[in-house]
This record gives structure tokens, sequence and C-alpha cells, in this order.
């Protein structure tokens, strides 16, 4: 036997690909991390904006790469996330593996809901294996499922089990080994479907249905005008495309051919779950349903969603300040050892200024960012995000936005970039586009470092009747700021250029469940990676990038003047002074400072001067790197991080040519409002453009976010000005 053939893998422990696919709130997500453990890889489909994450284990002596789909209630491809689902299982997407296998997973106590898309996975003519997860949930209700039953009606393995406590993962493995062995494609569900959507379909070219899954050629059919029939058109060409508009209008005459796929695939589930599924002649009220009395009341609720939010906010302080404290030691002992290993000059202040500084400002915001999702994770993972997105509709109803907007921008207040790409699952178009321009308003967690630097300098750590923060007020009412104005901002697009009805809002609560804290850890790893790559490799290029231009040119007059003057300075105070002066001195001659007096006229009615202009302007890119700017402005270097008390006492004691303060209450008022207003944020822009095929939204969020915040930063300096009086 050669050497080639002696090391090449065997057909049946060939390498293989397997798709986890489910309904939202089914567990998809822990089943997948309890598959996979930390062997993960996130990114993005080619061409989309669409998070792929694969992951990988050991099966039968083979390499199984585990890829988790978006989670959709249905292969319909209404939206881009089930477009995708759908290309990925028919091996239609560039680069990607073929598909050996799926794995459905479905929640045991809604089995009539989730097998609608089960119905659509076994018309896909692929080896499917059933994971029936949540069995102590649909124990709860007194729910029965004869797992044999089950499988002998649906002709596929069926495996109950707890992802969240890794029970039945080992036999779900060995079902899964057994149908990579097998090959064999899941039997077609044989859903009686009415003799005028069978006729209909039947009217289409053959080439539709080669390049077509049954599904998509169903939503074609069905949905006029929608995805699946330009879809179609694509694929097949413009004659099918007509075909099919002749074949809907024949028939059409049997009645609405939504209602009739429908009620054909329910009538399939209900077939098969006949005597499969027991549940008790008296529904038992679980424990989800008592605390649902109180969590979705319509005033408890809110008010317990605001305590909820008020905690985070505190935790933000509390939690985050030892944490960015030990941070900051830790660069200020690495800034003292090159300080004093490298001779002063333009390098030193490059690797202090410049990276060491920009480093430093990235890390020190990790502890507040980390926390933020740890919150947010913990709410989706319990089930409480859900109930927050039901009584946040409520309050959207008004504006002419369905609740499908809750959950994107809610995930904005994290990051906007997922926000906005959260909006790809709202069907409506309208709806999605008044979305994706509100989104970078809400508060994200690049903006925390502006706040926790203003806040800390300006308003004192003195706490309301004995335990609410002044610090954590303010943070929230920072973060209120930019989701009243969204609110505002909806209504007005909704009403004028997005102007139409809103789609209605249909929400699955889950049960309540106790967190995956692997999952969770899973989650802040991967945010924590993306953010220092992301995030971090921006702010150290710009840190540099301003330290150049704030170091050069060094007019040696300068030095000169100053020199001559410490010959007289009789103590090292008075030498200390002058050498800040110098610095002052040779920054406002640099390249930034000539740039900043060149801005200060427009920024002047905002009470900013040109230094204040400089550190906003070169954070238009990224707002984080607004704290490195300062800290090169301020002379201490870019080293600082928002808690340093170095740096907040910098602020507090800087001093204009006239000696009047630099900051003052009212203008940390119009630096707040303007960064919560304003889109600095260039990923967020090309996100928009990815998501909306055109640079006409990312331009007109830019335009309409950057003259909102000035205007309102105006009116914010003039009227605590004249508030505080």
């Amino acid at each position: 036997m050669s050497e080639a053939l002696r090391h090449a893998p065997r057909p049946d422990l060939a390498p293989r690909t397997v798709a986890i696919l489910g309904n939202p709130n089914t567990g998809k997500t822990t089943l997948f991390n309890a598959l996979t453990g930390l062997s993960q890889k996130v990114a993005n489909y080619p061409g989309v904006t669409v998070e792929r994450k694969a992951g990988k284990f050991a099966l039968g002596g083979r390499s199984v790469e585990l890829v988790d789909l978006p989670g959709t209630y249905s292969l319909a491809a209404r939206s881009l996330d089930e477009a995708i689902a759908v290309d990925v299982l028919l091996g239609r997407m560039p680069g990607e593996a073929p598909i050996h296998a799926v794995v459905a997973v479905v929640d045991a106590g809604n089995l009539d809901r989730n097998l609608f898309l089960v119905s659509q996975l076994l018309e896909l003519s692929l080896p499917l294996v059933l994971a029936l997860n949540m069995m102590d949930g649909a124990a709860r209700r007194g729910v029965r499922v004869d797992v044999d039953a089950l499988s002998a009606r649906l002709g596929v393995p069926v495996v109950p089990l707890r992802a969240d406590r890794g029970e039945g993962i080992e036999a779900l493995k060995a079902a899964i080994d057994r149908v990579l062995l097998a090959g064999e494609p899941a039997p077609s569900p044989g859903i009686a479907y009415p003799e005028a959507l069978r006729s209909a379909l039947e009217r289409l070219a053959p080439s539709a249905a080669r390049r077509m899954a049954w599904p998509e050629l169903l939503r074609a059919l069905v949905d006029v005008g929608g995805p699946a029939e330009r879809r179609l058109a694509q694929l097949a060409g413009p004659f099918c495309a007509a075909q099919l508009v002749q074949a809907r209008r024949q028939a059409l005459a049997d009645g609405p051919l939504a209602g009739l796929e429908a009620a054909a695939r329910y009538a399939w589930v209900r077939a098969q779950l006949q005597g499969v599924v027991v549940r008790p002649e008296v529904p038992r009220r679980t424990m989800t349903e008592r605390i649902d009395a109180l969590l979705t009341h319509r005033v408890l609720g809110l008010i317990v969603l605001v305590l909820a939010l008020g905690s985070l906010f505190q935790a933000l302080y509390l939690g985050a300040a030892p944490l960015v404290a030990g941070i900051d030691w830790i660069f200020a002992r690495l800034s003292d050892g090159v300080a004093a290993m490298v001779p002063y000059g333009p390098l030193q202040s490059l690797l202090l200024n410049g990276v060491l500084g920009g480093a430093g400002s990235v890390v020190a915001f990790l502890p507040q960012i980390l926390i933020l999702f740890l919150f947010l994770s913990l709410l989706e993972d319990c089930g409480y995000m859900a109930r927050v997105a039901f009584l946040l509709d409520r309050l959207l109803s008004w504006t002419g936005v369905s609740g499908r907007a809750v959950i994107p921008l809610l995930s904005s207040f994290a990051c906007a970039v997922p926000g906005v790409m959260a909006a790809r699952t709202i069907e409506n178009r309208r709806d999605r586009l008044a979305t994706i321009l509100v989104a970078p308003l809400m508060s994200c967690s690049a903006r925390l470092p502006v706040y926790s630097l203003l806040i800390g300098a300006f308003v004192p750590a003195t706490s309301l009747w004995g335990w609410l923060g002044m610090q954590g007020l303010f943070l929230l009412g920072a973060h209120l700021i930019g989701l009243l104005v969204a609110l505002l901002v909806l209504v007005l697009t909704r009403r004028t250029v997005l102007r139409g009805e809103a789609a209605p809002f249909v929400l699955e609560l889950p049960d309540y469940r106790w967190p995956s804290w692997l999952s969770i850890a899973d989650r802040l790893l991967i945010r924590a990676r993306a953010f220092l790559v992301r995030a971090g490799t921006v702010i150290v290029a710009v840190g540099v990038l301003v330290w150049a231009l704030s170091y050069f040119p060094r007019p040696a007059a300068i030095h000169q003047g100053f020199e001559a003057r410490r010959t007289t300075a009789g103590t090292m105070e008075a030498k200390a002074a002058l050498d800040r002066a110098e610095s002052a001195a040779y920054l406002e001659q640099s390249f930034l400072g000539r740039a900043g007096h060149l801005l200060e006229p427009a920024v002047r009615p905002l009470g900013w001067d040109w230094r204040i202009g400089v550190s906003v302007l070169a954070s238009f890119p990224a707002r984080e790197v607004v704290i490195a700017t300062t800290g090169t402005i301020l002379g201490l270097g870019s080293e600082e991080g928002a808690s340093s008390h170095a740096l907040q006492g910098a602020i507090a004691g800087a001093r204009r040519p006239d000696g009047t303060a630099l900051f003052t209450l009212p203008i940390a008022v119009s630096l707040i409002v303007f960064f919560a207003l304003c889109c600095q944020c260039a990923a967020t822009l090309a996100v928009i453009r990815r998501e909306t095929g055109s640079w006409r939204w990312p331009m007109l969020t830019f335009g309409y976010m950057t003259v909102l915040a000035y205007l309102a930063a105006f009116g914010a300096y003039h009227l605590t000005t004249w508030v505080t009086a």
C-alpha cells in the first residue's frame, strides 16, 4: 500500500459537517456549546453580515464541524437570516462545505409549534436528528411525550435531553453518528397540500424545482413580491417568475395561499402528535405564569424593569471600579519601566503616550463592557429579555414601529453593530429601516468611558436616601437621553419618509430557566476578544496618530525660552509648572493644536475651546479614543483611563488662558449630550451600508445625528448655564 493511501481518511471516518437549527428560545445555543465546548469560531458568511458560528467535536473517530444556523421559525426565506439558513442547508453558500446531517432542536413542551419547522426540514431530504430539548419544562406542565412513538411517526431519531445540564448529550452524539454512517435522507413528511397549491407548483418550470427547495417554492407562491419571489427570478430566470405569477393567479380562487399552506402543515403536525403527546385535562399553572403575573404587569412590570436597569448602571460603577483601578496600576508600572529603559525623546513619548496609552485605554474599558454584556446575557438566558420586549412593545406602539424593533434596540445598548444586524429579522422594510436609523442613538458600551470620565469629575460620589448613588443616576439619565430621542425620531420617520402601516407583533414568552453559565462565559470571552481586536486596533492606531499630530512640529524656540526661565526657577514645584507649561506650548503649536484653533469658532457656542474640539474631532472614527486624546491634550499621556483620578483631576483643574475653568458642569453636560446623540463609529456606519445596500442610509444617519447632537449640546449648555447661574 502506498504511503498516500495509508494516511488517507477512510470514507466512513471522513470529516463531516452538521447543521444545528431550531426556533428561537429552544436552547439551541446551549446545546451547541454543550457539543462543541470552547472549540468555536465566529465570523461572517462571505458577502453578508450574518454571523457564522461553528465548532468542532470528535464523533466515532471522525471530526465533525457543527454549524450553528440562525434561529428561525420557518425556512420560508422572509428574512436574510432565513435565506442564509436555506442556502447553507442546500449547499448554495459559497465557501461552505455540504451539510451531511441536520440536528433540529425543538422545545418538548411546544411541539405543536416547533414541528412546523421540522416539516420543512423533512422536505429538504437531508439526514435528520430531532433533539427534544427542555424535557423538564414539559414535565412541569404535565406534558408527556412518547419519544419512541414520535420517532416512528417521523422516521428519524428523536433524543430527549436537557442541554443546560448536559443530560442526553451522549445519546444525541450516538444518534448523529448513526445517521452520518447511514447517510440516508429523512423520509418525506407527505403533507397533504390542497390541490390549488399542488397544481400551482406543478405549473412552474422544472428548472425552478431543481434550484429551489419545496418550502422556498411555496413561499415564492404565497408571498407576493416577497424575498422568495425575487430569489426565484434570480435563480430560475424571468420566464419562471412569469409562470409563478400565472400559477398564483389561478390558485388564489381557493382562498389566501398562506392560509392554505399553514393549514396543511399544522394538520400534519396534529396527525403526528395524535396519541404521542399527552396533556393534562386541566392545564397546570406553572411557575413561569406566576412570575409573569408580576413581571409583565402593565405598571409593576415597568417598575421592575426600571429597577433592573438602575441596578445595571450602579453595578457599572461599583463593580468595575476596583478592576479598572487595577488595570490602571498595571499600565502605570509598565509606563514606569518603559520610561526607565528608553531615553527621553520622541521614541519614549511614542511608546508611553501612543502605544501603551492607547492599549491601556482599551483594556480599561473592558470591565464595564463585560459587566454590561454579562447583565444582558443573564436577562436573555433566563427568559426575561422577551418580557422586556413585551413591556416595551407597548411603549413603541405609538411610534408606528412594531415590537420587533425592541430586541435590536436593546442589543444596541451593548453595541450598535449587532443591534443594526439584528434588525434584519424585521420583515417589514419600513420598520427595519426606521430601526436601523435610530439604533445608533442607544447609548452603547463605547460611550461608557466618556460618561464615566465626566460624571466622575463633576458629580460627587454621594448617595440619595443613603443607597442610591448620584453617579449611577446621572449615568442612567445619560442613557435615557438617547432612548427618548430615538422614540421621537421613530415617530418622525414613520410619519414622513417611511410612512406606512406597522406590521403585527407576535412574541413568544419562553419559560424562565436558570442561565447556562458555560454559555454565558463563552459569549463573554467572544465579546471580549472581539472588542480587544476590533476596537483595540482602531484605538491604538488613532492613539498613535493623535500622538504624532500633537507631538510634531516641535519649534526649538519654545524649548529655548522655557530653558532660560528654568534657570531662575527656585523650587521643584516651579520647575514642574514650567515643564507643564512647555508641554502646553508645544501642543498649541502642533498640527493638532492648529487644527483645533481652526475648529474653535464652530464649537465655541457649545462652551468648548480648541482642546475640547480636538478631542471630539479625533473621536469620530471611534468614540472610545476620546479618553486617550484628552489625556494627551492635557499633558498626562494617553495611558490614563476613564476612571483615572489623575485625568479626572486634570479635567476639573484645567484652565483657559484667562484663568477660567476649561471644564465646567454646563460644558460637561454639553459633552455628555453630544456623545449621547452623535454617531461616532465607523464600524456602525459600515454595517448600515452593508445591511441596507446603499450609502444613502449611513450618510443620512451620520448627518442627522451630528446635526441633532450639535443642536442638543448647544441647548444643554445654555440651559445648564442658566439653571446654575
